[in-house]
Protein backbone atom coordinates (compact mmCIF):
# COMPACT_ATOMS: atom_id res chain seq x y z
CA UNK A 1 0.00 0.00 0.00
CA UNK A 2 1.29 3.06 -0.91
CA UNK A 3 2.30 6.23 1.29
CA UNK A 4 -0.28 8.87 1.37
CA UNK A 5 -0.31 12.12 -0.29
CA UNK A 6 0.45 13.75 3.73
CA UNK A 7 3.25 11.28 4.68
CA UNK A 8 4.74 11.52 0.93
CA UNK A 9 5.36 15.32 2.01
CA UNK A 10 5.95 14.86 5.60
CA UNK A 11 3.50 16.03 6.77
CA UNK A 12 1.35 13.94 10.16
CA UNK A 13 -1.45 11.35 8.91
CA UNK A 14 -4.90 11.96 9.47
CA UNK A 15 -5.20 9.78 12.16
CA UNK A 16 -1.95 11.16 13.83
CA UNK A 17 -3.69 14.40 13.93
CA UNK A 18 -6.69 12.91 15.43
CA UNK A 19 -4.70 10.90 18.10
CA UNK A 20 -2.94 14.47 18.96
CA UNK A 21 -6.28 16.61 19.59
CA UNK A 22 -7.33 13.72 21.49
CA UNK A 23 -4.27 13.67 24.04
CA UNK A 24 -4.32 17.43 24.15
CA UNK A 25 -8.39 17.41 24.68
CA UNK A 26 -7.91 14.54 27.80
CA UNK A 27 -4.63 16.91 28.77
CA UNK A 28 -7.14 19.61 28.76
CA UNK A 29 -9.74 18.06 30.57
CA UNK A 30 -7.28 17.20 33.28
CA UNK A 31 -6.23 20.47 34.28
CA UNK A 32 -9.82 22.10 34.35
CA UNK A 33 -10.50 19.11 36.73
CA UNK A 34 -7.55 20.08 39.00
CA UNK A 35 -8.44 23.68 38.86
CA UNK A 36 -11.81 23.48 39.94
CA UNK A 37 -10.85 21.67 42.82
CA UNK A 38 -8.26 24.35 43.70
CA UNK A 39 -10.30 26.81 42.85
CA UNK A 40 -13.08 25.58 45.58
CA UNK A 41 -10.35 25.30 48.26
CA UNK A 42 -10.63 27.12 51.17
CA UNK A 43 -7.22 26.18 53.08
CA UNK A 44 -4.91 25.56 50.45
CA UNK A 45 -1.62 24.90 51.30
CA UNK A 46 1.59 25.92 49.57
CA UNK A 47 4.70 23.84 50.05
CA UNK A 48 8.48 24.32 49.09
CA UNK A 49 11.65 24.14 50.21
CA UNK A 50 14.98 25.49 49.95
CA UNK A 51 18.27 23.54 50.07
CA UNK A 52 18.30 20.42 48.25
CA UNK A 53 21.84 21.19 45.84
CA UNK A 54 24.00 22.84 48.51
CA UNK A 55 26.87 20.24 49.69
CA UNK A 56 26.40 21.50 53.58
CA UNK A 57 23.63 21.95 56.08
CA UNK A 58 20.05 20.82 56.03
CA UNK A 59 17.08 20.57 53.76
CA UNK A 60 14.51 23.11 54.77
CA UNK A 61 10.22 22.58 53.68
CA UNK A 62 7.88 25.03 54.37
CA UNK A 63 4.23 24.80 54.26
CA UNK A 64 1.78 27.81 54.24
CA UNK A 65 -2.26 28.64 53.73
CA UNK A 66 -2.82 32.12 52.84
CA UNK A 67 -5.68 34.01 54.35
CA UNK A 68 -7.66 35.09 51.38
CA UNK A 69 -8.85 38.52 53.74
CA UNK A 70 -5.56 39.16 54.32
CA UNK A 71 -3.61 39.53 50.68
CA UNK A 72 0.07 39.74 50.47
CA UNK A 73 1.98 42.28 47.78
CA UNK A 74 4.89 40.82 46.23
CA UNK A 75 4.66 36.96 46.87
CA UNK A 76 7.25 35.39 44.20
CA UNK A 77 9.75 32.83 43.99
CA UNK A 78 12.17 33.11 46.31
CA UNK A 79 15.38 33.06 44.38
CA UNK A 80 14.23 35.98 42.27
CA UNK A 81 13.94 38.32 45.58
CA UNK A 82 16.89 40.16 47.27
CA UNK A 83 17.70 39.36 51.03
CA UNK A 84 15.94 42.29 52.25
CA UNK A 85 12.59 41.59 50.29
CA UNK A 86 12.94 38.19 51.44
CA UNK A 87 12.80 39.14 54.91
CA UNK A 88 10.14 41.60 54.87
CA UNK A 89 8.24 39.53 52.97
CA UNK A 90 8.28 36.63 55.50
CA UNK A 91 7.42 38.73 58.34
CA UNK A 92 4.14 39.67 56.87
CA UNK A 93 3.60 35.78 55.86
CA UNK A 94 4.08 34.87 59.66
CA UNK A 95 1.95 37.81 60.46
CA UNK A 96 -0.90 36.94 57.78
CA UNK A 97 -1.00 33.86 56.91
CA UNK A 98 -4.01 31.25 58.54
CA UNK A 99 -0.90 28.89 59.01
CA UNK A 100 2.45 28.38 58.13
CA UNK A 101 5.12 25.85 59.52
CA UNK A 102 8.61 24.60 59.00
CA UNK A 103 10.62 21.66 58.79
CA UNK A 104 14.11 20.16 57.78
CA UNK A 105 15.76 16.50 57.50
CA UNK A 106 19.11 17.37 58.47
CA UNK A 107 22.65 16.32 56.95
CA UNK A 108 22.76 12.60 58.37
CA UNK A 109 19.12 11.41 57.35
CA UNK A 110 19.80 13.33 53.80
CA UNK A 111 23.07 10.87 53.53
CA UNK A 112 20.96 8.02 54.91
CA UNK A 113 18.11 7.98 52.38
CA UNK A 114 19.11 10.50 49.70
CA UNK A 115 18.44 14.12 49.06
CA UNK A 116 15.35 13.54 47.10
CA UNK A 117 13.73 11.30 50.00
CA UNK A 118 14.72 13.80 52.54
CA UNK A 119 13.85 16.47 50.72
CA UNK A 120 10.05 14.80 50.55
CA UNK A 121 10.40 14.02 54.00
CA UNK A 122 10.77 17.61 55.24
CA UNK A 123 7.54 18.22 53.03
CA UNK A 124 5.49 15.98 55.17
CA UNK A 125 6.78 17.18 58.56
CA UNK A 126 5.99 20.85 57.25
CA UNK A 127 2.42 19.32 56.61
CA UNK A 128 1.90 17.96 59.84
CA UNK A 129 3.19 21.01 61.35
CA UNK A 130 0.45 23.08 60.12
CA UNK A 131 -1.82 24.02 63.09
CA UNK A 132 -5.26 24.07 60.63
CA UNK A 133 -5.54 21.10 58.19
CA UNK A 134 -5.24 22.13 54.54
CA UNK A 135 -8.51 20.85 52.03
CA UNK A 136 -6.05 20.72 49.40
CA UNK A 137 -2.32 21.02 49.13
CA UNK A 138 0.16 22.18 45.82
CA UNK A 139 4.08 21.53 46.09
CA UNK A 140 6.02 23.32 44.18
CA UNK A 141 8.17 20.48 41.66
CA UNK A 142 7.16 17.57 39.65
CA UNK A 143 6.60 14.88 42.98
CA UNK A 144 4.66 15.23 45.67
CA UNK A 145 5.47 13.71 49.39
CA UNK A 146 3.03 10.38 50.60
CA UNK A 147 0.12 11.98 52.64
CA UNK A 148 -0.20 8.25 54.22
CA UNK A 149 -1.35 8.15 56.84
CA UNK A 150 -1.30 12.46 57.60
CA UNK A 151 -3.43 13.59 55.11
CA UNK A 152 -4.92 10.61 53.02
CA UNK A 153 -8.01 12.15 51.79
CA UNK A 154 -6.39 15.70 50.85
CA UNK A 155 -6.03 16.08 47.12
CA UNK A 156 -2.35 17.30 46.40
CA UNK A 157 -0.56 17.68 42.89
CA UNK A 158 2.88 18.60 42.46
CA UNK A 159 3.08 22.28 40.30
CA UNK A 160 6.20 22.70 37.84
CA UNK A 161 7.63 26.22 38.50
CA UNK A 162 5.14 26.31 41.16
CA UNK A 163 6.77 29.05 43.22
CA UNK A 164 6.52 31.42 40.51
CA UNK A 165 3.08 30.66 39.99
CA UNK A 166 0.88 29.75 43.02
CA UNK A 167 1.04 32.29 45.71
CA UNK A 168 1.07 29.97 48.14
CA UNK A 169 4.08 28.10 47.11
CA UNK A 170 5.71 31.01 46.23
CA UNK A 171 5.12 32.10 50.31
CA UNK A 172 6.33 28.69 51.27
CA UNK A 173 9.66 29.07 49.52
CA UNK A 174 10.36 32.39 50.96
CA UNK A 175 9.98 31.28 54.53
CA UNK A 176 12.00 27.83 53.50
CA UNK A 177 14.91 30.34 52.38
CA UNK A 178 14.59 32.62 54.99
CA UNK A 179 14.82 30.13 57.85
CA UNK A 180 17.74 27.87 56.27
CA UNK A 181 19.74 31.36 55.18
CA UNK A 182 19.74 31.95 59.13
CA UNK A 183 20.03 28.67 60.01
CA UNK A 184 23.99 28.67 58.29
CA UNK A 185 24.52 32.05 59.08
CA UNK A 186 24.72 30.35 62.77
CA UNK A 187 26.90 27.79 61.67
CA UNK A 188 29.05 30.08 60.38
CA UNK A 189 29.98 31.17 63.53
CA UNK A 190 31.16 27.45 64.80
CA UNK A 191 33.13 26.68 61.20
CA UNK A 192 34.27 30.12 60.32
CA UNK A 193 36.86 28.77 58.29
CA UNK A 194 33.98 27.83 55.38
CA UNK A 195 32.87 30.89 55.25
CA UNK A 196 28.95 29.30 55.68
CA UNK A 197 27.06 33.06 55.72
CA UNK A 198 28.43 33.85 52.05
CA UNK A 199 27.48 30.67 50.83
CA UNK A 200 24.90 29.08 52.69
CA UNK A 201 26.74 25.76 51.84
CA UNK A 202 26.16 25.65 47.75
CA UNK A 203 28.07 24.64 45.11
CA UNK A 204 30.76 27.91 44.91
CA UNK A 205 34.07 27.96 43.71
CA UNK A 206 34.65 29.45 47.04
CA UNK A 207 32.92 26.85 48.56
CA UNK A 208 35.16 24.12 46.72
CA UNK A 209 38.24 25.87 47.81
CA UNK A 210 37.70 25.86 51.65
CA UNK A 211 36.24 22.27 50.97
CA UNK A 212 39.49 21.17 49.61
CA UNK A 213 41.95 23.43 52.13
CA UNK A 214 40.20 22.42 55.54
CA UNK A 215 38.78 18.95 54.32
CA UNK A 216 35.02 18.29 55.83
CA UNK A 217 33.31 19.06 58.41
CA UNK A 218 30.26 17.45 59.78
CA UNK A 219 27.51 20.08 58.04
CA UNK A 220 29.06 18.08 54.58
CA UNK A 221 26.95 15.79 53.28
CA UNK A 222 28.81 12.34 52.08
CA UNK A 223 26.50 11.89 49.48
CA UNK A 224 27.44 14.53 47.25
CA UNK A 225 30.60 14.02 45.23
CA UNK A 226 33.22 17.13 45.48
CA UNK A 227 32.34 16.14 49.17
CA UNK A 228 33.07 12.39 48.67
CA UNK A 229 36.24 14.12 46.64
CA UNK A 230 37.24 15.98 48.93
CA UNK A 231 37.16 12.53 51.57
CA UNK A 232 38.70 10.52 49.58
CA UNK A 233 35.56 8.19 49.16
CA UNK A 234 34.08 6.22 46.93
CA UNK A 235 32.01 8.23 44.09
CA UNK A 236 28.70 6.58 44.66
CA UNK A 237 26.68 9.86 43.67
CA UNK A 238 26.91 13.28 41.97
CA UNK A 239 26.96 17.05 42.58
CA UNK A 240 23.54 16.74 43.66
CA UNK A 241 23.57 14.22 45.31
CA UNK A 242 21.62 11.60 43.13
CA UNK A 243 23.06 7.68 43.00
CA UNK A 244 24.87 7.21 39.78
CA UNK A 245 24.71 4.05 37.55
CA UNK A 246 27.37 1.97 38.43
CA UNK A 247 28.20 1.32 34.60
CA UNK A 248 28.88 5.23 34.40
CA UNK A 249 31.18 5.79 37.21
CA UNK A 250 33.17 2.23 36.45
CA UNK A 251 33.82 3.85 33.24
CA UNK A 252 34.95 7.18 34.14
CA UNK A 253 34.43 8.36 37.91
CA UNK A 254 34.52 12.18 36.46
CA UNK A 255 31.41 11.57 35.60
CA UNK A 256 29.89 11.72 38.85
CA UNK A 257 30.16 15.77 38.77
CA UNK A 258 27.55 15.99 35.90
CA UNK A 259 25.01 12.28 35.64
CA UNK A 260 22.66 11.72 37.70
CA UNK A 261 20.43 8.44 38.22
CA UNK A 262 17.01 9.67 37.83
CA UNK A 263 15.38 8.19 41.67
CA UNK A 264 11.97 10.58 40.98
CA UNK A 265 9.82 7.16 40.22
Amino acid sequence: MGLSPRAQRGLPTLAELKARKARRARKKYRVIQQQLVFRESIRLAGVDEAGRGPLAGPVVAAAVILDPRRKIRGLADSKILDEERRERLAVLIKERALAWSIAWADREEIDTINILQATLLAMRRALLGLRICPDSIQVDGNICPSLLGVLPECPAVAVVAGDALVPAISAASILAKTFRDAWMRRLHDRWPQYNFASHKGYYTPEHLARLDEHGACELHRRSFAPVQIAMGLPITHDRFGNPLKPALVDEDPTLSLFVAEDVAA
